[in-house]
Protein backbone atom coordinates (compact mmCIF):
# COMPACT_ATOMS: atom_id res chain seq x y z
CA UNK A 1 0.00 0.00 0.00
CA UNK A 2 1.27 3.46 -0.75
CA UNK A 3 1.65 6.01 1.81
CA UNK A 4 -0.49 8.61 -0.05
CA UNK A 5 -3.57 5.29 -0.03
CA UNK A 6 -2.83 5.11 3.83
CA UNK A 7 -3.00 8.35 4.68
CA UNK A 8 -6.29 8.64 2.90
CA UNK A 9 -7.68 5.42 4.41
CA UNK A 10 -6.58 6.24 7.82
CA UNK A 11 -8.51 9.92 7.76
CA UNK A 12 -12.01 7.60 6.93
CA UNK A 13 -11.10 5.23 9.56
CA UNK A 14 -10.43 8.20 12.15
CA UNK A 15 -14.20 9.58 10.92
CA UNK A 16 -15.67 6.48 11.51
CA UNK A 17 -14.06 5.53 14.60
CA UNK A 18 -15.12 9.20 16.02
CA UNK A 19 -18.66 8.49 14.65
CA UNK A 20 -18.78 5.76 16.69
CA UNK A 21 -18.08 7.90 19.37
CA UNK A 22 -14.71 6.64 20.55
CA UNK A 23 -12.89 9.63 22.34
CA UNK A 24 -10.66 11.16 20.16
CA UNK A 25 -7.59 10.95 22.26
CA UNK A 26 -7.83 7.35 21.54
CA UNK A 27 -9.25 7.54 17.89
CA UNK A 28 -6.25 9.55 17.50
CA UNK A 29 -3.88 6.55 19.15
CA UNK A 30 -5.48 3.84 17.18
CA UNK A 31 -5.56 5.23 13.85
CA UNK A 32 -1.96 6.64 13.99
CA UNK A 33 -0.20 3.27 15.67
CA UNK A 34 -2.32 1.01 12.76
CA UNK A 35 -0.97 3.38 10.13
CA UNK A 36 2.41 3.63 11.44
CA UNK A 37 2.76 -0.02 11.27
CA UNK A 38 1.10 -0.04 8.10
CA UNK A 39 3.56 2.07 6.69
CA UNK A 40 6.85 1.98 8.65
CA UNK A 41 6.50 -1.24 9.97
CA UNK A 42 5.18 -3.12 13.40
CA UNK A 43 8.12 -2.84 15.09
CA UNK A 44 8.98 1.18 14.73
CA UNK A 45 5.18 1.17 15.63
CA UNK A 46 5.38 -0.51 18.82
CA UNK A 47 8.27 1.12 19.56
CA UNK A 48 6.85 4.61 18.85
CA UNK A 49 4.03 3.83 21.19
CA UNK A 50 6.32 2.60 24.15
CA UNK A 51 7.97 6.28 23.90
CA UNK A 52 6.08 8.34 22.88
CA UNK A 53 3.09 8.83 25.75
CA UNK A 54 6.23 9.04 28.24
CA UNK A 55 7.73 11.97 26.27
CA UNK A 56 5.28 14.06 25.60
CA UNK A 57 3.40 13.93 28.89
CA UNK A 58 6.54 14.96 30.69
CA UNK A 59 7.38 18.22 28.67
CA UNK A 60 8.22 20.47 31.16
CA UNK A 61 6.07 23.15 29.06
CA UNK A 62 2.68 20.76 29.46
CA UNK A 63 2.86 22.13 33.66
CA UNK A 64 1.29 25.18 32.36
CA UNK A 65 -1.84 23.60 31.87
CA UNK A 66 -2.51 22.12 34.80
CA UNK A 67 -1.68 25.46 36.45
CA UNK A 68 -3.85 27.77 34.59
CA UNK A 69 -6.91 25.26 34.99
CA UNK A 70 -6.33 25.38 38.47
CA UNK A 71 -6.15 28.54 38.55
CA UNK A 72 -9.31 28.84 37.00
CA UNK A 73 -11.32 26.34 39.09
CA UNK A 74 -10.27 28.31 42.30
CA UNK A 75 -11.44 31.57 40.62
CA UNK A 76 -15.26 29.34 40.17
CA UNK A 77 -15.50 27.83 43.54
CA UNK A 78 -14.76 30.71 45.60
CA UNK A 79 -17.32 32.96 43.63
CA UNK A 80 -15.02 35.79 41.71
CA UNK A 81 -17.07 34.85 38.75
CA UNK A 82 -20.11 36.12 40.76
CA UNK A 83 -18.39 39.42 41.79
CA UNK A 84 -17.25 40.13 38.32
CA UNK A 85 -20.35 39.84 37.10
CA UNK A 86 -22.00 41.86 39.55
CA UNK A 87 -19.44 44.81 39.27
CA UNK A 88 -19.71 44.65 35.35
CA UNK A 89 -23.65 44.85 35.96
CA UNK A 90 -23.55 48.23 38.32
CA UNK A 91 -21.38 49.88 35.66
CA UNK A 92 -23.02 48.92 32.69
CA UNK A 93 -26.63 47.54 33.86
CA UNK A 94 -28.50 50.85 33.11
CA UNK A 95 -27.44 51.37 29.08
CA UNK A 96 -30.15 49.64 26.74
CA UNK A 97 -29.60 45.72 27.33
CA UNK A 98 -27.06 46.96 29.98
CA UNK A 99 -27.24 43.19 30.96
CA UNK A 100 -26.32 41.77 27.78
CA UNK A 101 -23.42 44.18 28.02
CA UNK A 102 -22.42 43.44 31.58
CA UNK A 103 -22.50 39.79 30.54
CA UNK A 104 -20.14 40.50 27.39
CA UNK A 105 -18.11 42.40 30.39
CA UNK A 106 -18.18 39.73 32.59
CA UNK A 107 -17.19 37.19 30.52
CA UNK A 108 -13.67 38.67 29.61
CA UNK A 109 -13.35 39.40 33.10
CA UNK A 110 -13.64 35.56 33.99
CA UNK A 111 -11.91 34.95 30.83
CA UNK A 112 -8.81 36.24 32.38
CA UNK A 113 -9.03 34.05 35.36
CA UNK A 114 -10.08 30.41 34.17
CA UNK A 115 -8.21 30.95 30.13
CA UNK A 116 -11.39 28.08 29.27
CA UNK A 117 -14.25 29.01 26.92
CA UNK A 118 -16.58 25.97 28.04
CA UNK A 119 -16.28 27.44 32.00
CA UNK A 120 -16.38 30.55 31.09
CA UNK A 121 -20.23 30.26 29.24
CA UNK A 122 -21.17 27.81 32.21
CA UNK A 123 -19.95 30.04 35.27
CA UNK A 124 -21.45 33.00 33.36
CA UNK A 125 -24.74 31.06 31.65
CA UNK A 126 -25.42 30.42 35.46
CA UNK A 127 -25.03 33.94 36.94
CA UNK A 128 -26.35 35.71 34.32
CA UNK A 129 -29.35 34.06 32.54
CA UNK A 130 -31.66 34.10 35.69
CA UNK A 131 -31.18 38.06 36.31
CA UNK A 132 -32.07 38.19 32.30
CA UNK A 133 -34.89 36.59 32.93
CA UNK A 134 -35.83 38.33 35.75
CA UNK A 135 -36.00 41.16 33.43
CA UNK A 136 -37.81 40.04 30.90
CA UNK A 137 -34.96 39.94 28.02
CA UNK A 138 -35.56 37.89 25.51
CA UNK A 139 -34.55 34.37 25.42
CA UNK A 140 -32.95 34.37 21.99
CA UNK A 141 -30.83 37.45 23.31
CA UNK A 142 -29.89 35.99 26.64
CA UNK A 143 -28.89 32.49 25.73
CA UNK A 144 -27.25 33.85 22.46
CA UNK A 145 -25.39 36.45 24.42
CA UNK A 146 -23.83 34.29 26.90
CA UNK A 147 -23.32 31.14 24.35
CA UNK A 148 -20.88 33.41 22.11
CA UNK A 149 -19.60 35.59 24.78
CA UNK A 150 -18.34 32.17 26.31
CA UNK A 151 -16.10 32.21 23.33
CA UNK A 152 -14.07 34.85 24.86
CA UNK A 153 -12.56 32.39 27.35
CA UNK A 154 -10.26 30.41 24.53
CA UNK A 155 -8.65 33.96 23.48
CA UNK A 156 -7.97 36.66 26.16
CA UNK A 157 -5.03 35.16 28.36
CA UNK A 158 -4.18 33.09 29.87
CA UNK A 159 -6.06 30.58 27.40
CA UNK A 160 -5.29 27.15 27.31
CA UNK A 161 -5.93 26.36 23.53
CA UNK A 162 -3.19 29.28 22.60
CA UNK A 163 -0.79 27.34 24.91
CA UNK A 164 -1.09 23.81 23.45
CA UNK A 165 -1.33 25.05 20.16
CA UNK A 166 2.23 26.78 21.32
CA UNK A 167 3.39 23.45 22.48
CA UNK A 168 2.19 21.36 19.59
CA UNK A 169 3.72 23.96 16.72
CA UNK A 170 6.58 25.08 18.78
CA UNK A 171 5.98 28.92 18.73
CA UNK A 172 6.51 30.54 21.73
CA UNK A 173 4.14 30.47 24.56
CA UNK A 174 4.18 34.02 25.73
CA UNK A 175 4.05 35.52 22.38
CA UNK A 176 0.94 34.07 21.52
CA UNK A 177 -0.48 34.65 25.13
CA UNK A 178 0.61 38.43 24.55
CA UNK A 179 -1.33 38.58 20.98
CA UNK A 180 -4.34 37.18 21.99
CA UNK A 181 -5.11 40.30 24.08
CA UNK A 182 -6.34 43.05 21.70
CA UNK A 183 -7.72 41.09 19.76
CA UNK A 184 -9.85 39.61 22.84
CA UNK A 185 -10.78 42.99 23.39
CA UNK A 186 -11.92 43.74 20.26
CA UNK A 187 -13.79 40.77 19.93
CA UNK A 188 -15.73 41.74 23.45
CA UNK A 189 -16.42 45.08 21.61
CA UNK A 190 -17.33 43.95 18.55
CA UNK A 191 -20.28 41.65 20.72
CA UNK A 192 -21.20 45.17 22.69
CA UNK A 193 -21.89 46.69 19.43
CA UNK A 194 -23.72 43.22 17.93
CA UNK A 195 -26.18 43.81 21.29
CA UNK A 196 -26.64 47.40 20.86
CA UNK A 197 -27.68 46.30 16.73
CA UNK A 198 -29.73 44.09 17.58
CA UNK A 199 -31.12 45.90 20.10
CA UNK A 200 -31.57 49.23 17.85
CA UNK A 201 -33.68 47.06 15.61
CA UNK A 202 -35.44 45.44 17.99
CA UNK A 203 -35.89 47.25 21.47
CA UNK A 204 -38.46 44.47 22.82
CA UNK A 205 -35.09 41.81 23.28
CA UNK A 206 -33.89 43.53 26.91
CA UNK A 207 -35.06 46.26 28.79
CA UNK A 208 -32.83 48.67 30.52
CA UNK A 209 -32.08 47.55 34.72
CA UNK A 210 -31.95 49.71 37.41
CA UNK A 211 -29.33 52.97 37.49
CA UNK A 212 -26.71 52.35 40.67
CA UNK A 213 -24.93 55.24 41.99
CA UNK A 214 -21.72 56.34 41.63
CA UNK A 215 -20.89 54.93 44.91
CA UNK A 216 -22.43 51.95 44.43
CA UNK A 217 -20.09 51.59 41.41
CA UNK A 218 -16.94 51.98 42.46
CA UNK A 219 -17.64 50.10 45.69
CA UNK A 220 -18.26 47.03 43.32
CA UNK A 221 -14.41 47.59 42.41
CA UNK A 222 -13.94 46.30 45.65
CA UNK A 223 -14.61 42.79 45.08
CA UNK A 224 -12.46 42.58 41.45
CA UNK A 225 -9.58 43.97 42.32
CA UNK A 226 -7.73 40.99 43.28
CA UNK A 227 -8.41 39.69 39.40
CA UNK A 228 -7.30 42.78 37.99
CA UNK A 229 -3.76 42.50 39.95
CA UNK A 230 -3.37 38.66 39.54
CA UNK A 231 -4.02 39.27 35.73
CA UNK A 232 -1.72 42.13 35.65
CA UNK A 233 0.65 40.21 37.55
CA UNK A 234 0.68 37.13 35.36
CA UNK A 235 0.33 39.08 31.76
CA UNK A 236 2.59 41.95 32.71
CA UNK A 237 5.45 39.05 34.37
CA UNK A 238 5.27 37.25 31.02
CA UNK A 239 5.45 40.76 28.45
CA UNK A 240 8.16 41.56 31.04
CA UNK A 241 10.24 38.42 30.80
CA UNK A 242 10.16 38.00 34.75
CA UNK A 243 8.28 34.61 34.08
CA UNK A 244 7.97 32.08 31.67
CA UNK A 245 4.71 30.86 30.36
CA UNK A 246 4.96 28.11 32.72
CA UNK A 247 6.41 30.03 35.79
CA UNK A 248 3.30 32.47 35.19
CA UNK A 249 0.38 29.79 35.43
CA UNK A 250 2.01 28.61 38.59
CA UNK A 251 2.22 32.45 40.32
CA UNK A 252 -1.72 32.47 38.54
CA UNK A 253 -2.48 29.65 40.71
CA UNK A 254 -0.79 30.43 44.23
CA UNK A 255 -1.85 34.34 43.52
CA UNK A 256 -5.63 32.53 42.88
CA UNK A 257 -5.41 30.47 45.96
CA UNK A 258 -3.90 33.49 48.18
CA UNK A 259 -7.10 35.42 47.37
CA UNK A 260 -9.58 33.01 48.10
CA UNK A 261 -8.32 32.62 51.29
CA UNK A 262 -7.78 36.53 51.68
CA UNK A 263 -11.85 36.84 51.03
CA UNK A 264 -12.07 33.98 53.71
CA UNK A 265 -14.04 31.76 50.72
CA UNK A 266 -11.39 28.68 50.62
CA UNK A 267 -12.12 25.56 52.52
CA UNK A 268 -10.84 22.02 52.01
CA UNK A 269 -14.09 21.10 49.86
CA UNK A 270 -12.81 24.03 47.72
CA UNK A 271 -9.35 22.92 47.69
CA UNK A 272 -10.57 18.87 47.07
CA UNK A 273 -13.04 20.38 44.24
CA UNK A 274 -10.77 22.78 42.49
CA UNK A 275 -7.87 19.53 42.24
CA UNK A 276 -10.27 17.20 41.13
CA UNK A 277 -11.98 19.02 38.20
CA UNK A 278 -8.10 20.43 37.22
CA UNK A 279 -7.27 15.89 37.12
CA UNK A 280 -10.20 15.10 34.81
CA UNK A 281 -9.41 17.83 32.66
CA UNK A 282 -5.99 17.31 32.75
CA UNK A 283 -5.83 13.95 31.67
CA UNK A 284 -8.37 15.14 29.19
CA UNK A 285 -5.86 16.64 27.46
CA UNK A 286 -2.76 15.29 27.68
CA UNK A 287 -4.56 11.95 26.70
CA UNK A 288 -5.67 13.71 23.30
CA UNK A 289 -2.29 14.99 22.89
CA UNK A 290 -0.65 11.88 23.14
CA UNK A 291 -2.91 10.47 20.21
CA UNK A 292 -2.46 13.79 18.43
CA UNK A 293 1.09 13.31 18.21
CA UNK A 294 1.35 9.69 17.73
CA UNK A 295 -1.65 10.35 14.20
CA UNK A 296 0.94 12.49 13.78
CA UNK A 297 4.03 11.04 13.33
CA UNK A 298 1.73 8.76 11.31
CA UNK A 299 1.07 11.91 8.72
CA UNK A 300 4.65 12.65 8.53
CA UNK A 301 5.77 9.27 7.66
CA UNK A 302 3.21 9.38 4.50
CA UNK A 303 4.68 12.85 3.64
CA UNK A 304 1.10 13.71 2.88
CA UNK A 305 1.64 17.59 5.01
CA UNK A 306 4.66 18.28 3.46
CA UNK A 307 2.55 17.13 0.13
CA UNK A 308 -0.16 19.20 0.41
CA UNK A 309 1.97 22.36 1.44
CA UNK A 310 4.30 22.52 -1.68
CA UNK A 311 0.86 22.06 -3.72
CA UNK A 312 -0.58 24.90 -2.16
CA UNK A 313 2.37 27.38 -2.23
CA UNK A 314 2.81 26.40 -6.15
CA UNK A 315 -1.22 27.22 -6.74
CA UNK A 316 -1.55 30.31 -9.46
CA UNK A 317 -3.12 32.30 -7.02
CA UNK A 318 -2.71 34.80 -3.85
CA UNK A 319 -1.40 33.07 -0.46
CA UNK A 320 -4.59 34.67 1.42
CA UNK A 321 -6.97 33.02 -0.91
CA UNK A 322 -5.37 30.28 0.09
CA UNK A 323 -4.90 30.66 3.88
CA UNK A 324 -8.26 32.24 4.08
CA UNK A 325 -9.31 28.42 2.57
CA UNK A 326 -7.53 26.86 4.68
CA UNK A 327 -9.30 28.98 7.69
CA UNK A 328 -12.28 28.20 6.63
CA UNK A 329 -11.70 24.42 6.65
CA UNK A 330 -12.43 25.10 10.76
CA UNK A 331 -15.90 26.09 10.81
CA UNK A 332 -17.23 22.14 9.38
CA UNK A 333 -14.63 20.68 11.97
CA UNK A 334 -16.37 21.99 14.63
CA UNK A 335 -19.44 21.12 13.52
CA UNK A 336 -18.69 17.84 14.60
CA UNK A 337 -15.06 17.63 16.71
CA UNK A 338 -14.43 19.03 20.51
CA UNK A 339 -12.19 22.25 19.98
CA UNK A 340 -8.99 20.79 21.45
CA UNK A 341 -9.77 17.80 18.63
CA UNK A 342 -9.98 19.92 16.36
CA UNK A 343 -6.58 21.53 16.81
CA UNK A 344 -4.74 18.96 17.32
CA UNK A 345 -5.72 16.62 14.45
CA UNK A 346 -5.32 19.53 11.75
CA UNK A 347 -2.16 21.54 13.07
CA UNK A 348 0.59 18.63 12.21
CA UNK A 349 -1.34 18.86 7.89
CA UNK A 350 -2.44 22.83 8.34
CA UNK A 351 0.64 23.94 9.94
CA UNK A 352 3.15 23.14 7.68
CA UNK A 353 0.86 25.31 4.99
CA UNK A 354 1.73 28.61 6.81
CA UNK A 355 4.90 27.95 7.47
CA UNK A 356 5.60 27.29 3.81
CA UNK A 357 4.04 30.87 3.02
CA UNK A 358 5.42 32.63 5.17
CA UNK A 359 3.13 33.49 7.57
CA UNK A 360 3.19 34.70 11.24
CA UNK A 361 3.07 32.08 12.89
CA UNK A 362 1.66 33.96 16.29
CA UNK A 363 -0.80 35.49 13.69
CA UNK A 364 -1.65 32.35 12.76
CA UNK A 365 -1.47 30.62 15.51
CA UNK A 366 -4.76 33.65 17.16
CA UNK A 367 -6.48 33.71 13.74
CA UNK A 368 -6.96 29.62 14.20
CA UNK A 369 -7.86 29.84 17.64
CA UNK A 370 -10.82 32.29 16.84
CA UNK A 371 -12.30 30.14 14.11
CA UNK A 372 -11.85 27.24 16.68
CA UNK A 373 -14.16 29.51 18.99
CA UNK A 374 -16.61 29.44 15.93
CA UNK A 375 -16.84 25.53 16.19
CA UNK A 376 -17.69 25.96 19.93
CA UNK A 377 -21.02 27.88 18.99
CA UNK A 378 -21.66 25.86 15.54
CA UNK A 379 -24.46 22.98 15.83
CA UNK A 380 -24.28 19.81 16.25
CA UNK A 381 -21.59 19.80 18.51
CA UNK A 382 -20.72 23.18 19.11
CA UNK A 383 -19.73 23.06 23.15
CA UNK A 384 -21.09 26.32 24.15
CA UNK A 385 -24.53 25.88 22.42
CA UNK A 386 -24.62 22.56 24.62
CA UNK A 387 -23.73 23.90 27.78
CA UNK A 388 -26.19 26.80 27.70
CA UNK A 389 -29.06 24.69 26.36
CA UNK A 390 -28.57 22.30 29.83
CA UNK A 391 -28.74 25.70 31.91
CA UNK A 392 -31.72 27.11 29.85
CA UNK A 393 -33.67 23.99 29.75
CA UNK A 394 -37.16 25.96 28.26
CA UNK A 395 -35.50 27.40 25.79
CA UNK A 396 -35.69 25.54 22.40
CA UNK A 397 -32.26 24.83 20.90
CA UNK A 398 -33.86 26.79 17.35
CA UNK A 399 -34.22 29.97 19.46
CA UNK A 400 -30.45 29.85 21.34
CA UNK A 401 -29.08 29.19 17.50
CA UNK A 402 -31.13 32.53 16.09
CA UNK A 403 -29.69 34.47 18.84
CA UNK A 404 -25.90 32.87 18.08
CA UNK A 405 -25.89 33.91 14.30
CA UNK A 406 -25.51 37.72 14.81
CA UNK A 407 -22.08 36.55 16.95
CA UNK A 408 -21.06 34.05 14.62
CA UNK A 409 -20.83 36.95 12.35
CA UNK A 410 -19.24 39.38 14.35
CA UNK A 411 -16.34 37.07 14.88
CA UNK A 412 -16.06 36.21 11.26
CA UNK A 413 -15.75 39.78 11.08
CA UNK A 414 -12.71 40.32 13.64
CA UNK A 415 -10.48 37.55 11.31
CA UNK A 416 -11.51 39.37 8.24
CA UNK A 417 -9.88 42.49 10.04
CA UNK A 418 -7.14 40.25 11.34
CA UNK A 419 -6.26 39.47 7.62
CA UNK A 420 -6.09 42.32 6.24
CA UNK A 421 -4.25 44.35 9.48
CA UNK A 422 -2.47 41.60 10.99
CA UNK A 423 -0.13 43.77 12.82
CA UNK A 424 -3.86 44.49 15.51
CA UNK A 425 -2.30 40.52 16.56
CA UNK A 426 1.45 41.00 16.12
CA UNK A 427 2.11 44.57 17.96
CA UNK A 428 2.54 43.52 21.12
CA UNK A 429 4.30 40.57 20.49
CA UNK A 430 6.72 42.40 18.37
CA UNK A 431 7.59 44.32 21.10
CA UNK A 432 8.80 41.46 23.01
CA UNK A 433 10.98 40.33 20.41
Amino acid sequence: MSPGMAAVLGMALLLVVLAARLPIGFSLTLVGFLGYGIVGGWGAALGMLGIEPYSQVTEYLLSAVPMFLLMGHFAHHTGISEEIYRTAYRWLGFLPRGLALATVAGCAGFAAASGSSVATAAVMGTVSLPQMARYNYHPRLATGCVAADGTLGILIPPSITLVLFGIITDTPIGELLIAGLIPGIMLACIFMLTIYVMAHRNPALGPRAEPFSCGERFGALWGVWGILVLFVLVMGGIYGGIFTPTEAAAVGAVGAFTLAALKRKFTFGVLRTSIMDTGRTTAMIFITIVGAVIFSYFLAITQVPTRLSEFLAGLPVSKYVIISGVIALYIPLGMFIEVIGVMLLTLPVLFPVAVNMGFDLVWFGVVVVIMMELGLITPPVGMNVSVISGIAKDVPLYEILRGILPFFLGMLLLVAILIVFPQIALFLPNTMR
